[in-house]
């Protein structure tokens, strides 16, 4: 006989299940903007009950990829090319925000430590042929978690969290491109370099110096989604995250 808990762990496994395959199907592009959502009709599509699938599209409202409709079930939200823009700036302004702090309050020591251990492993990707994107994406969002904590401000380190778990906003969100791999590399070696420079910004108390550097560093996202989006861009060159963006 099942017992609460396990009725429980069996719920939980379904929901994470339900979000994954929901969230994809929505960032890949097979459910556009617009489209609606129903607990019932997904429920039966991926053959659990109704309650993780309620789980799931509560935790993908939260990630802002849906919206409630009034009339009940959700709509897949539309994203715009300006919303990108928008949300690239604000969590550039955020960051800067979040360096300045940690200059005049002065990073802790361990979190300077992590760091520099963090920037030397990216550098070691840079030593091999074919960069490792799926390393480097990991490194790299390890980088940009540590500048949020070193501010030691909690409203910060929330609002940088809530705005980078959208899928266009993160720091490696268009990234995904390697058919232009001296390029890609070219670009990824400037970030290391600002990566640098912000953290020295941030070791010898320049807050001025340190908001201005980690702007400027989430302004490089925004010019890869232009290029992207432009004439120049050849259709192999889309990253998996430019489905969800409407014209």
């Amino acid at each position: 006989m099942e017992t609460s808990v396990m009725a429980a762990e069996r719920s939980s496994t379904h929901a994470h299940r339900a979000l994954i395959t929901l969230r994809q199907r929505i960032l890949n592009g097979e459910l556009p903007g617009g489209t609606r959502l129903y607990e019932v009709a997904l429920a039966e599509a991926l053959g659990i009950s109704r309650t993780p699938v309620r789980a799931a599209l509560s935790r993908l409202a939260e990630e802002a990829l849906l919206d409630r409709n009034a009339g009940g079930g959700f709509i897949v939200r539309s994203f715009a090319v300006a919303d990108v823009v928008d949300t690239i700036e604000l969590r550039g302004v955020l960051e800067g925000t979040a360096a300045r702090l940690a200059a005049e309050r002065g990073a802790p020591p361990e979190l300077l430590a992590e760091t520099g251990a963090i920037l030397r492993g990216i550098d070691t990707l840079f030593q091999i042929e074919t960069i490792d994107m799926e390393g480097y994406s990991h490194l790299n969002s390890r980088f940009h978690d540590l500048l949020a904590r070193m501010s030691q401000s909690e409203v910060l380190i929330r609002e940088i969290a809530r705005i980078i778990a959208l899928p266009f906003a993160s720091p490696s969100a268009f990234l995904d491109d390697q058919s232009r791999q001296t390029d890609l590399v070219k670009t990824l070696a400037a970030a290391q370099d600002q990566h640098r420079a912000v953290i020295e910004a941030i070791t010898h108390r320049e807050g001025s110096r340190a908001e201005s550097l980690a702007r400027e560093h989430a302004r490089a996202a925004r010019r890869n989604v232009e290029f992207l989006l432009s004439r120049e861009a050849t259709p192999k060159d889309g990253a998996p995250s430019l489905a969800i963006l409407s014209a």
